[in-house]
């Protein structure tokens, strides 16, 4: 399912049932967000004067997710550490950013890396939607130590916070192409199943 995720006539519905109050100012500083952290990232990769390993890739998600916590700060929300990296926590929803291509490409096409951290595959896992494996319960003898671990909520967030996927793309001479936020589940093949799915404006980047 596809819509517009706000426009003159505000945020969607679907918005306004995870982020409550802040539903409309989250629809805005997104984009917002993520065009302030390509900004950053090209600076880094024009820093570096590299052709090959650019650390614009790097520097692009670390810039995301910091943006995001001080959204969610501007906002009062909590910011959680996890793992080493801040993810803002916007009522009781966690916001997952996630860079899928480098080209603008249809968000169908979004597939984990195989080489994903175990922190990424444990958030999507046990925070995002459960498949239909998940909803019974598993046999303890064809239950392994990483099968729990990737289904065990991490404690820093509560087992009821839910999992809002941010999926964009985006290259250094181009910027942010497209933003599309929603809920994914994670499926076994490292695709991905839109439960419900949004596609947000793309802001300016901000002047030097």
């Amino acid at each position: 399912m596809s819509v517009s995720g706000g426009g003159p006539a505000g945020p969607s519905d679907w918005a306004v049932e995870r982020f409550g109050r802040h539903a409309a100012a989250l629809v805005a500083a997104v984009p917002r967000c993520l065009a302030t952290a390509h900004a950053k990232a090209r600076a880094a990769h024009l820093a570096a004067g590299l052709k090959k390993r650019s650390p614009y890739g790097a520097a692009l998600a670390e810039a995301v997710r910091e943006g995001l916590a001080d959204a969610a700060r501007e906002l009062g929300e909590p910011v959680r550490d996890v793992r080493g990296y801040e993810y803002a926590v916007i009522n009781g929803h966690v916001l997952f950013p996630y860079k899928y291509a480098d080209e603008p490409r249809p968000l169908a096409g979004a597939r984990l890396p195989a080489d994903a951290s175990p922190t990424r595959r444990r958030l999507l896992r046990a925070h995002g939607p459960q498949g239909r494996e998940q909803l019974f319960e598993v046999d303890a003898d064809l239950a392994t130590g990483e099968y729990l671990g990737l289904h065990e909520a991490f404690e820093e967030l509560g087992a009821s916070t839910r999992l809002v996927c941010v999926f964009f793309t985006a290259d250094a001479e181009r910027g942010i192409h497209l933003i599309h936020w929603g809920e994914a589940r994670l499926e076994p093949d490292r695709t991905f199943t839109w439960l419900h799915e949004e596609q947000l404006p793309v802001a300016p980047v901000p002047p030097e």
